[in-house]
């Protein structure tokens, strides 16, 4: 068993992560791959998948050093996943390539001794904290990246985002300990202490008031929940999400899209966060003139509204609007 051990600051310091982590979801992904599909939804993804990374493919040459390294049946690097970071994939790589060399060499070895076969030559190299390497291994996880994840992150984003609404509704209804105990069937939360049934050993983990920051993965495998090798390192728990969920996000978003277009779909969106002109129009990549013809657009058919909030403009989601991003039948009013 596995019992992650809470302070009552850790308890404060516990979080979740706010948007899909690339390297966990590149990581994982592999993982995947490595074994036969569990998932019908994954079943055109992994098929796909597997034919591009075929012996003797392009791809598969950039990236078998990262593919060698990240073991599907045990422990791999914890370098992969340098702890969320709240940025993309650049930055992202950019955390790998900075690995110190004590952990290159660390990490290295703990996979090679866990393993029944050898590593790639070329993990030697890496273990010794060769720039050559780093650099191997960094440019064939972005290979990896632009041909076998990034194509489903769309799918990504919408199954964390649905994962997202239902650990907020978790927290809202029994607090921290029922948010825990949602994670996954082999968690339990009682008296401070977190226990992970099934583990493959006895293991302790003291937070330290550090907290544990819950990461949420689209390719986790349905078994139980992760976290790093090295107790030193920032605590994290990665478990999966609901693909499902985010394959009717997907849909709905679809459909949504066809109604009204991709643009105002997208703002409809974000005015259910709520904000401003010109913050709506950032995040969409485009003018504030731009985005302020749509939200007129939206305001003048009843699904947003505006408020003046000082020296900007503040929108919203009106009643109908909300009901027409969640895919609820609207009714008329009385």
């Amino acid at each position: 068993m596995f019992c992650i051990h809470f302070t009552p600051r850790d308890l404060m310091q516990t979080r979740i992560v706010t948007a899909p982590d690339p390297l966990w979801e590149i990581t994982l992904s592999a993982h995947l791959l490595g074994r036969r599909n569990e998932d019908p939804l994954l079943l055109g993804w992994h098929r796909a998948a597997q034919q591009s990374l075929r012996a003797g493919t392009a791809l598969r040459g950039s990236a078998e050093l990262f593919l060698g390294v990240n073991w599907s049946h045990g422990d791999f690097p914890d370098f992969l996943t340098p702890g969320p970071r709240g940025g993309g994939i650049d930055d992202g790589l950019d955390a790998i390539g900075g690995t110190c060399p004590s952990q290159l060499r660390r990490d290295v070895a703990h996979v090679a001794a866990g393993r029944a076969t050898a590593l790639p030559a070329a993990a030697q190299d890496l273990g010794a904290g060769r720039a050559a390497a780093l650099h191997e291994l960094t440019s064939g996880i972005r290979q990896y990246y632009e041909a076998v994840v990034r194509p489903q992150w769309h799918w990504v984003a919408a199954s964390f985002a649905a994962d997202h609404a239902a650990r907020c509704r978790a927290v809202a209804a029994g607090g921290l300990a029922a948010l825990l105990n949602s994670l996954h069937p082999s968690l339990s939360f009682e008296d401070g202490v977190l226990r992970i049934a099934n583990y493959p050993r006895d293991r302790h983990l003291h937070l330290g008031g550090r907290g544990l920051v819950l990461v949420p993965s689209f390719f986790k495998r349905s078994t139980r929940p992760i976290t790093m090798i090295d107790d030193a390192l920032p605590p994290v728990l990665v478990y999966q999400v609901d693909r499902g969920a985010g394959l009717l996000a997907v849909r709905h978003q679809e459909a949504l899209s066809a109604l009204v277009g991709r643009t105002r779909a997208a703002i409809l969106e974000l005015c259910a966060e709520g904000g401003s002109t010109s913050s709506i129009a950032a995040r969409l990549h485009q003018s504030p003139s731009t985005a302020s013809e749509h939200l007129a657009v939206l305001r003048q058919a009843g699904l947003v509204y505006s408020e003046r909030r000082r020296n900007s403009v503040e929108h919203r989601l009106a009643p109908l609007g909300m009901a027409l991003l969640e895919g609820r039948p609207g009714q008329a009013e009385q």
